[in-house]
Order: structure tokens, then C-alpha cells, then sequence
């Protein structure tokens, strides 16, 4: 082969390399000078991927959903006025056609066919109309059902409508084993999953839901760590997720092992999946358990509320080395440390876990744990916390998983007149963020107002509510200026003497992302033909 035919086949190679390919150098010394690359831009997504579990087969079960994306300009809350207009709803899953899939109901044990230990049914066989669409950013929608076999929903927005795209779903048992207040944000399908606080003891009855929202099937490993290391699997741990399809798996069914505290793994060999874990307790009642976030060596929990009779920290180490972790409590006016818990050692591939009784004494915060001895030689963790409200019989429990701060801003769709709790939280520099009351699902005007927080400290407060409205309506977060923040919402509605309430972390929605300033630079054709 000559020469001439070696540069051909190098132009032709570089020609295909190039087209549509971003330039972003400035361009050789030799020759004209090539202009500066343009600084990225943050702009708008244009399409959201959310999946809502399997709410519940009780018989005295109702669930509401609440949709919202907010209005911004582009690079805040929403979408600008230039974006195209957009649709948003969700529809059904599909329930696997095999025996598994029709599972039991809460708190029994169902088939072991196909590896799906202990499934419910979690899907309807008809599409229907979508959950929940939006027509307009700022106005949120709601939609009710009391079916016991209300199914998973899988949903996408696009256009205007795509930029913060928020569903949150809660759901009010009001008897029975899994009686409480369940309340989750639809999440963001993924490939890995950590959820630390699960329970594979006799009084729970946790189920991790798996909704694969694509046409082609995930493959799924499941992986429990409780005290001493991985819990011995009692049988294959690979779930299959059929195409557009719902599968919710018992836990205990995975392992003979009863581990009252234990971290779940939820990983995708291929495709992708949502997860979230519903845990329901005999004496404590229930609630949804989200995802932890990745593992790091600083982690916050945001949202302790001031009457919590009972805290309890779960944490996992799933690097090779041990963590050590400094614990404070950011409180209304400053952070301590906890009596008796100044720090926490996790080792490695093990879960650990922290009592520590009525900790906010009537005064709500924060937990921030932070690696001893710096961040180099620090090792990463996930964490949650299990929260209990009231006493004696009457008693409900919620999770705060580890959280990612609000870069600009984070929401939470479902508040009712009564009962939100908005908690903040800035555990270094002083923080300043702007709340926003959207209009009602029945009507109403925008309201907001800015709050200052402290280093070091948790503001905990009812956020303001949309002036003239009626219904359900969003609170809207965004921080102006200062440090890092951390968020949840507690929404409380009691019912029968029982304290039914739920809290759901807020992270950054990343409604926005960076896309670099290109251009297509084809004299790399002339080096490749040298």
C-alpha cells in the first residue's frame, strides 16, 4: 500500500471523526489565528424522564398525585419564553406476565418464579389516559385514585414543560398493618442505587420497587449488607424488568439472614431502572425510602423534625477503606455534637448504625456527618435516617436520605393547606434562598419571600401559600447566594390521634445543564493528510 492511498484513508478517517464534532482549542501558532471558543452556555433541558412506584394494594388505601414544573427564565426554575411548548403525563407499566408478577398483597410472601422473590402486582394491561398532564409551567396539576391496584406509572415531559418537571405521590393507608401517610418524589431512572435503613427482620415488610421505563428488558443485581458484611443470599439476586414493566420485590425473600438494619444495592447490568423502597413496619407504620445520594464524604440530612421521638442513623461504606465521621447537629442557632455520638467509624462493606433517641429535644435540624483527619484520606459513605413521631401505639415513622445541595433550585409539588414544613439547611457559609408558593391546583397567585440561613444551622418554617388559591400547590426553592443549601418538606396530616407524616428531600433539579459553545473545525483534514 503506498502513500498516497495511506493518506487517503486518513482523510476519509479524519472527515468521519470530525463532522458535527466540536472545536473548542484556539488554534495553532501557525497560520491565521483561530477565534477564542465561546464559554458554555446553561440552557433549559428539553426532555425529563420520571417513574412513580406501585402506591399501594390496600383496600383502604387513596393516593394523590401532584404534578408541577415551575416558570423561570432559562436559567432558573423553568424554561424561558423562547423554549417550544412542551407535553408532560404519565402511563401505566406493565405488569411481567408470569405468576410472580401478581405476588401478594402487603405483608405476605408470594412465588419465586423467575428469581422475583415475594413481587406484587404492580402494572395494569391497558395504557389509559396519561396521570396528571400539564398544559402551562406554574400551575400544578393533581389527580386521585383509591384502586388497590392503582399501577406504576412511567412518564417523560419535553419542550417547556421538561425544565424541573416534579410529580410527587402520596398516599394515605388508614389501617391495616401498613397503615401511615406514604409520600415519595417520582424519580429519574438510573443505573446504581444505594439505600441504606432497609430491614430484613420479621416486623418489616420492605419491597424495593424496579420500574424499567424502556422497550427493551434491564437486567438487575440486588445486593444486602447488613452488620458483618454481604448477607448470604438465600437465591439468585438477578431480576429481570421487562420493557415498559413494574416488578417490586420482597427483601427478606433474598436472604435467611434477619438483619434489623442493613443497606441495599441496587445496580443495572444492563438498561436502566427506577428504584425506590417501600418499608413498612408493624408498629411504626410506613413510608416510601428513596435513594440515598452517591456516596461521599460529607453527607447531610436534612429535616429532622422537632418533635421526633426517635432518630436512628444508617450508614454504609462501600469503598475498600473504614470511614471516620465527625457528627454534628445543625440546630436553629448553631451545629453540635450530639452527646455520646461525636463521630461514627463504618467499616468498610459493612453497615453501621447510631440510636440516637429524642435528638432534636424539641427543637428541629439537621444531621451533617463530615470525614475525620481531611478529605484526602477520607472514604465515602451513604446514609439515611429513620424518624419517629408519637408514642405508645400511636406512633409513624419517615426516612431522610443523604442529600445533594440545591445548586439553584429544587421543588416539592404536593402541599396542602395545612401541614408543610419547609427545613433548610447551610452547614458551612451563610446561605440566602428565595421560597415560591406556586398558584393552587384550584387557582390562585404566585407568592414568595426570602430566607436567610446561617452557617451552621437548620430554618425550619411553613412556607407561604399562593394568595386567592385553593388546592394543592408547589414550593419552589432557590438559593440566591451564600453556601451550599440542603432541603426537605415534611407534610404532616394526622388522622385517627395517629401522627401520619412523611418527608421528602430536596435536591437540585437540574433543570439546567451546561452545553459547550461548538463549531466544526475541518482543517484537521490537512494534518491527517500529512
Amino acid at each position: 500500500m503506498n502513500r498516497t492511498t495511506l493518506s487517503l484513508i486518513g482523510a476519509a478517517t479524519a472527515l468521519a471523526a470530525v463532522t458535527g464534532v466540536a472545536s473548542l482549542t484556539a488554534g495553532s501558532s501557525e497560520g491565521p489565528a483561530q477565534p477564542v471558543a465561546k464559554a458554555a452556555r446553561r440552557l433549559p433541558v428539553e426532555r425529563s424522564t420520571l417513574l412513580c412506584p406501585t402506591p399501594t394494594s390496600s383496600e383502604v388505601g387513596s393516593t394523590t398525585y401532584t404534578a408541577y414544573t415551575p416558570t423561570g427564565n432559562g436559567t432558573g426554575a423553568g424554561a424561558g419564553a423562547g423554549a417550544k411548548k412542551g407535553t408532560a403525563g404519565l402511563l401505566p407499566a406493565q405488569a411481567p406476565d408470569d405468576e410472580s408478577a401478581s405476588g401478594p398483597k402487603d405483608g405476605e410472601q408470594g412465588g419465586e418464579k423467575s428469581g422475583q422473590k415475594g413481587a406484587r402486582k404492580g402494572g395494569s394491561d391497558k395504557a389509559g389516559e396519561p396521570v396528571v398532564p400539564l398544559k402551562e409551567p406554574g400551575k400544578p396539576v393533581t389527580a386521585e385514585t383509591d384502586r388497590s391496584d392503582a399501577p406504576a406509572l412511567i412518564g417523560n415531559a419535553d419542550g417547556s414543560l421538561a425544565p424541573g418537571w416534579t410529580v410527587q405521590q402520596t398516599t394515605t393507608v388508614a389501617a391495616g398493618t401498613g397503615r401511615g401517610l406514604l409520600g415519595t418524589a417520582c424519580a429519574a431512572p438510573d443505573t446504581n442505587f444505594w439505600f441504606p435503613g432497609i430491614s430484613t427482620a420479621k416486623d418489616r415488610q420492605d419491597y424495593v420497587h424496579l420500574t424499567n421505563p424502556d422497550d427493551s428488558a434491564a437486567e438487575v443485581d440486588l445486593k444486602l449488607y447488613g452488620e458483618e458484611g454481604r448477607l448470604k443470599p438465600s437465591t439468585d439476586e438477578a431480576i429481570t424488568v421487562p420493557g415498559r414493566s413494574t416488578v417490586p420485590v420482597l427483601l427478606s425473600t433474598l436472604t435467611d439472614a434477619e438483619a434489623a438494619d442493613a443497606t441495599l444495592r441496587v445496580s443495572a447490568r444492563s438498561g436502566r431502572v427506577g428504584a425506590t423502597v417501600q418499608a413498612v413496619d408493624q408498629t411504626f407504620g410506613s413510608d416510601w425510602l428513596p435513594a440515598s445520594a452517591e456516596p461521599s464524604t460529607s453527607v447531610v440530612l436534612p429535616g429532622i423534625p422537632a418533635d421526633a421521638t426517635s432518630v436512628r442513623l444508617v450508614a454504609f461504606a462501600p469503598g475498600a477503606n473504614d470511614a471516620d465521621l465527625k457528627v454534628r447537629l445543625a440546630g436553629r442557632n448553631s451545629a453540635i455534637t450530639p452527646a455520646g455520638h461525636e463521630s461514627l467509624h463504618v467499616k468498610s462493606g459493612m453497615t453501621a448504625w447510631v440510636d440516637f433517641g429524642d435528638l432534636t429535644k424539641g427543637e428541629a435540624g439537621s444531621l451533617v456527618l463530615t470525614a475525620e483527619g481531611g478529605e484526602g484520606t477520607a472514604a465515602p459513605v451513604v446514609a439515611a435516617l429513620r424518624v419517629t413521631r408519637g408514642k405508645g401505639t400511636d406512633q409513624e415513622t419517615a426516612f431522610i436520605p443523604a442529600t445533594t445541595g440545591i445548586e439553584r433550585t429544587a421543588t416539592a409539588a404536593d402541599n396542602r393547606a395545612k401541614g408543610s414544613t419547609l427545613s433548610l439547611v447551610a452547614p458551612d457559609g451563610s446561605a440566602k434562598v428565595r421560597v415560591t408558593a406556586s398558584a393552587g391546583s384550584g387557582g390562585g397567585r404566585p407568592v414568595s419571600k426570602t430566607i436567610e440561613v446561617k452557617g451552621g444551622t437548620t430554618v425550619a418554617a411553613e412556607p407561604p401559600h399562593p394568595a386567592s388559591g385553593k388546592g394543592g400547590y408547589a414550593v419552589t426553592v432557590e438559593r440566591i447566594s451564600g453556601g451550599p443549601v440542603y432541603a426537605s418538606r415534611m407534610l404532616a396530616l394526622p388522622q385517627g390521634g395517629i401522627p401520619m407524616f412523611t418527608i421528602q428531600a430536596l435536591p437540585d433539579d437540574r433543570a439546567t445543564v451546561e452545553v459547550p459553545a461548538a463549531r466544526q473545525d475541518l482543517s484537521l483534514l490537512n494534518d491527517a493528510g500529512q
